[in-house]
């Protein structure tokens, strides 16, 4: 009755009324704002809400030009095409009207570019990486450890699996450490929300590519973190996951297309197998299970041949980089996406920050198979990658032989001499990554047997031959065990919670072997980050003699001399054959042990040892 008296009211006054006019509610807009000014102009939004695609889109803004919207399989979306050109920056309204007579809108804001990220540092050979999973690096907030709605709910530090509670404020309350440490980039693994059920710390199975997960913080906190860390001089590289999604992503249960994730008549899983890409008697179906296969159940393949697709992660990518100001990309398993998606992306990438750092994810079995996904077309590819660098297992490969291998024609020192001889086949060398170990790989101190003289030789290689180091958290602490199950190498750095009974960012917190290899990594990280040669020197290097291999790094102003000894014996070097980098040089100073050498004709060397001298007159 109550209803009737109203129409009856609304009639009378001469207002038209519906009783069903009320508008779709908008779930979902992808970018949620962009900026004015970007050198690409296009613009693709994604609206998504119920029955949307019945709606007439419409905006009024000096400027801005509405080209398409595109109707998709799925009517409870539009992907809507702007070119922002001649637009300023500013709001607008996405006006929305359905047949019905129903309205809606979003705000849409351009903002203003930030002017500071155009300065953007990049990450090169001058740096040094240290690779954190925040869940259990710090946790500097215990109010987000758990988040109400949230499908895991775990939260043990005695479970390998569980949420420990880490964040991103754990890591901001931590820079100072890492300056101190001689870090110079920071790369966590992914901070964007994991809203899965298991094992959601990981963050390699992304349920929403536009927010940080609430229980490291929040993306105003993503984008302090970053703040923090140039306030520093630190780097920061973010880890991206184009390949695929999680399987609780906010889209997969309403997908925009059949096609928007690689579909199979039954689940296929992708073969991990990199050599289909580059074997020219492949057969395709191994090419395409390559490529088009699923990670895990639980990580659905992105179709990046899709063009929407490609445009919602390209888009994304740069709203990161953007919004926060970042430095770099890691790229995860890179052989696993569509190839000339990633070209295409790197050049959208490059073309908005030209000097921005792309690193890939290549865990292959060779230096060729290495070359293969690098940029520059070097070895008859016939495509163009235009990846700057991978993670370089090759020479991880070849310092691990040089330590714990035997002598031989390609093996002990001689593997990572004939590794390096085959840089040629890179457009540039020093761009790949090289590492020890990372959170997918047995610890790096228990790889070595314990051996503290092999840990200290192979971070000494490691942190002056070419490329971009990287480290693993807690190596400067030795940080050990196997990844049989991975949980054992995602331990947590003690100290990092207010009950932890020792505290190993302290000095006072650490045992005597702990803070020798603290004093030991600090000591060669800040030489490198200020030395000419090993930041900017050419490589020149010498057939290894005796199970001794020697190299130096040089430039005009600096000449580092790096000496393997791989015996388990003291050696005395005899230094004649390597009159043409040492003309000139009477003297040198041992970088580690501060020792003076005041003659170079020869050298004695300990037991199992890395010497690096800087070289005098």
């Amino acid at each position: 009755m109550k209803y009737l008296n109203n129409l009856l009211l609304c009639l009378l006054a001469g207002v038209t009324f519906n009783a069903y006019a009320q508008a779709p509610a908008l779930k979902r807009v992808d970018p949620a704002f962009w900026w004015a000014g970007m050198k690409n102009s296009k613009l693709q939004v994604l609206l998504y809400g119920d029955n949307i695609a019945t709606a007439t889109v419409s905006v009024k803004y000096p400027g801005l030009v509405l080209k398409k919207v595109n109707k998709v399989e799925n009517t409870n979306y539009l992907f809507v095409d702007f070119d922002i050109a001649a637009a300023k920056p500013g709001k607008f309204d996405i006006a929305l009207t359905f047949p019905n007579g129903s309205k809606a809108s979003y705000a849409y804001e351009l903002k203003q570019r930030n002017t500071t990220n155009k300065k953007l540092m990049g990450v090169t050979n001058k740096d040094l990486i240290y690779l954190i999973m925040p869940d259990r690096f710090s946790n500097g907030d215990p109010s987000n450890d758990k988040v109400s709605g949230m499908r895991d709910q775990s939260l043990s530090r005695d479970s390998l699996y569980t949420r420990h509670g880490g964040d991103i404020k754990g890591v901001i309350n931590h820079l100072d450490y890492l300056k101190d440490l001689g870090v110079t980039a920071i790369w966590m693994t992914p901070e964007i929300e994991n809203d899965m059920k298991n094992a959601s710390y990981h963050g390699y199975a992304a349920t929403d590519f536009y927010k940080i997960d609430p229980r490291y913080g929040t993306n105003d906190l993503y984008k302090t973190y970053v703040d923090e860390c140039h306030s520093r001089g630190l780097k920061v590289i973010k880890d991206v996951v184009p390949n695929h999604c999680g399987s609780e992503a906010w889209f997969m249960n309403d997908l925009p297309f059949k096609d928007w994730v690689h579909q199979w008549p039954k689940y296929q899983q992708t073969t991990y197998k990199d050599q289909p890409a580059m074997d020219p008697y492949r057969n395709d179906m191994d090419w395409k299970l390559q490529v088009d296969g699923w990670f895990v159940p639980t990580m659905p393949d992105m179709n990046e041949s899709n063009p929407f697709v490609a445009a919602y992660l390209t888009q994304n990518y740069i709203w990161w980089i953007e919004y926060a100001g970042l430095d770099g990309f890691r790229i995860d398993t890179f052989p696993y996406n569509d190839l000339q998606f990633m070209a295409n992306w790197m050049d959208a990438v490059h073309l908005e920050y030209p000097q921005f750092s792309i690193f890939g994810e290549a865990l292959v079995n060779s230096v060729v198979s290495q070359a293969f996904y690098t940029g520059g077309a070097t070895i008859n590819q016939k495509f163009d990658t235009k990846l700057s660098g991978v993670t370089d297992v090759a020479i991880k490969e070849g310092i691990y032989e040089s330590l714990n291998g035997h002598f031989g024609w390609m093996s002990g020192v001689s593997k990572l001499y004939d590794v390096l001889s085959q840089d040629f086949i890179y457009k540039d060398p020093s761009k790949n990554v090289i590492f020890m170990d990372n959170h997918d790989m047995s610890r790096y101190f228990s790889m070595v047997g314990q051996n503290f003289d092999k840990y200290k030789s192979g971070l000494s290689i490691l942190l002056t031959t070419r490329g971009i180091p990287q480290v693993y958290y807690g190596v400067e602490i030795l940080m050990k065990n196997f990844s049989n199950p991975d949980g054992w190498v995602r331990e947590d750095f003690q100290g990092g919670w207010a009950e932890d009974k020792h505290n190993k960012f302290t000095t006072e917190g650490r045992t005597a072997s702990e803070n020798e290899a603290f004093t030991f990594f600090k000591t060669l990280a800040n030489y490198r980050k200020n030395s000419d040669a090993l930041q900017n020197g050419k490589l020149m290097h010498y057939v290894p003699e005796n199970g001794i291999y020697v190299y130096f790094r040089y430039t005009n102003n600096q000449t580092v001399m790096v000496i393997v000894n791989s015996n388990d014996t003291p050696q005395i070097l005899e230094t004649g054959r390597f009159n043409d980098r040492l003309l000139g040089f009477t003297k040198a100073k041992n970088v580690l042990s501060g020792e003076s050498l005041n003659q170079l004709n020869k050298i004695k060397l300990s037991a199992t040892t890395t010497v690096v001298l800087e070289l005098g007159k």
